[in-house]
This record gives C-alpha cells, sequence and structure tokens, in this order.
C-alpha cells in the first residue's frame, strides 16, 4: 500500500491533544486457565464475568487471554487492584495469571474473524512466532497523554529511544523475543520511526512497507504492532510483559517521569538520541541490556 494513501490515517493517529494533561489508563493482559490448567472457552470467561465491575473493560485476545482496558485515572494502580481483585471473585473456578506467555503448547485460536484467521495466516509464512504470540502471550499496556507542540515530539521520541532498556528493566520472559520474530516489517523493533525529522512521514513510510493482509488503509494500519504506538491523543506503550500490580506502580512511575517531567524526559533525550537499533531491542530480549540499565 502507497505511503501517500495511507498518510491521511497515520496524520490522525498522530493529532496529540490540546492540553498538558497527566493521565494514565491500563490494559493489563492475564492468562486464563481452568481449574485443571485446561483452555476456558471465551464465552464461558465472559458470562463469569459479566456481574463484576470489571465487565464494561474486558475483552479477549485471539487465545482467550483476558484484557482490562480501564479507563484514563489519577489512580491507576488503585483501579487496577480493585477491579481485577472483584473480577477474580467472579470467576469462581477460572484463574487469572499475569504471567507474560502461557506455558501451555497446545492454546486454541479462539477468536476467529476474518481479521485474525488472515493474521494468522500471513504470520504463519514467516514462522511459528506469529501463532505463539496470538494465543499463548499476554502484556502490560500503559497509555499515556499525548501534548501538542514540540513537548509531544519528545514524548514520542523518548518512549521510542527508552523502550529497549525499560523493557530490560521490567521483563522477565521471552515474550519479547516471541515479538522481534513475529513479522519486523510490522513491529518497528529498530530506529525506523524516528528516521525522519516528521514521525508522520516516517510512520506513514513504515506503513506502506508491511504486507497488507486486510482490506482498506484504516484496517491495514491496525494490524501494525510498533512498540510505542500513536493513538491520536494518547501513546500507548506495547513492549511490558504481563506485569504484578506492583511490578505496573514501578514502571507507571517512570514513565510519569518520562512524560510529563520535562526537565527529566529532556535530560535522557540528551543521553538516548541516536541508541535506538535493532541491537539494543536484541540486546533487551535476551538479557544482554541489564547492565546498561543498572549504570
Amino acid at each position: 500500500m502507497e505511503a501517500r494513501k495511507l498518510h491521511p490515517v497515520v496524520a490522525g493517529l498522530f493529532s496529540r491533544g490540546q492540553r498538558r494533561t497527566v493521565r494514565v489508563a491500563i490494559e493489563q493482559e492475564y492468562v486464563v486457565a481452568a481449574a485443571d490448567g485446561g483452555v476456558v472457552p471465551i464465552e464461558e470467561v465472559r458470562r463469569a464475568a459479566e456481574a463484576s465491575f470489571a465487565a464494561p473493560y474486558v475483552s479477549f485476545e485471539p487465545g482467550g487471554q483476558l484484557e482490562l482496558s480501564l479507563p484514563p485515572s489519577l489512580d491507576p494502580i488503585g483501579d487496577l487492584r480493585r477491579l481485577t481483585a472483584d473480577l477474580r471473585r467472579r470467576l469462581a473456578g477460572i484463574t487469572l495469571k499475569a504471567i507474560p506467555v502461557d506455558p501451555r503448547q497446545d492454546v486454541p485460536l479462539q477468536l476467529t474473524s476474518a481479521r485474525y484467521v488472515a493474521m494468522q495466516r500471513h504470520f504463519d509464512r514467516i514462522g511459528p512466532a506469529g501463532r505463539r504470540m496470538m494465543r499463548r502471550t499476554a502484556s502490560t499496556q500503559i497509555c499515556l497523554d499525548w501534548w501538542p507542540g514540540q513537548a509531544g515530539i519528545e514524548q514520542w521520541r523518548v518512549l521510542n529511544l527508552a523502550g529497549p532498556f525499560l523493557a530490560a528493566r521490567f521483563n522477565r520472559s521471552d515474550r519479547l523475543a516471541t515479538w522481534l520474530a513475529v513479522d519486523p516489517a510490522r513491529t518497528a523493533f529498530d530506529d525506523s520511526l524516528l528516521r525522519d525529522e516528521d514521525p508522520v512521514t516516517s510512520y506513514a513510510a513504515f506503513a506502506a512497507a508491511a504486507t497488507v493482509f486486510v482490506d482498506g488503509p484504516v484496517g491495514h494500519v491496525s494490524t501494525l504492532f510498533p512498540p510505542t504506538r500513536p493513538r491520536g491523543t494518547y501513546l500507548e506503550v506495547r513492549f511490558l510483559d504481563a506485569l504484578e500490580p506492583d511490578a505496573v506502580e514501578r514502571a507507571v512511575a517512570v514513565l510519569r517521569q518520562l512524560m510529563y517531567d520535562d526537565v527529566r524526559r529532556r535530560d535522557v533525550l540528551r543521553v538516548l538520541e541516536g541508541s535506538c537499533s535493532a541491537e539494543r531491542w536484541r540486546a533487551a530480549a535476551t538479557g544482554v541490556l541489564d547492565q546498561e540499565v543498572a549504570a
């Protein structure tokens, strides 16, 4: 798909907010298991959860992973703890595990819409990592307000540059290695999104290079999975493993500083400019970036 056709859609993803708000929203994914460790059908989980306070925020990933997509909040960790606790009380005999990789090898594809079937077919042409990612991985995604003006450009750059170091600090599994192997043309674990001064131009070029397997520019752009995803008025951090609440709290504290503290953000940018690369992401995925994080 040509970059010029994608440019208007991508520009909408980079519209950014009009005010310097400082909210945080958490999207927490859980691996779901029956009491005997077996797979639980999505509809069974949905029925069990329908009376919970969390019900309006529950959705599912292709392998049946439950996603709790909470609204923006000034107390995101408190919301996560309260709603997860209530949800677990309702799911008698069903376990929610905040683990990044499901140890079960035979998890089926539970969401069989045309989109997910096409996605699996595309990933299968590349290797086994796509099926593993779709069916067996879980993450903690943190969404942060995206500011107008130069501060917003800095926010975009600092999350992309700091991503490998934050992944090395907080992740504890091979989930990231799976993502790196899924489809490099649509995941951007390199410096491709920072090569042009205009981020819209860089992102449109990235989108144009990815294989198309759904209809239309909007649908195609929705199948891109960069480590930090532009979402119009906010940025979505996608490179973290599924974390327990205490670790989520620490990650949110770091991300709040990077995004909302002008002095801290600019200090980090001065240190990290030019550091984002495929080699950094591979080092984060294999655990060899840990010494640099400590330094």
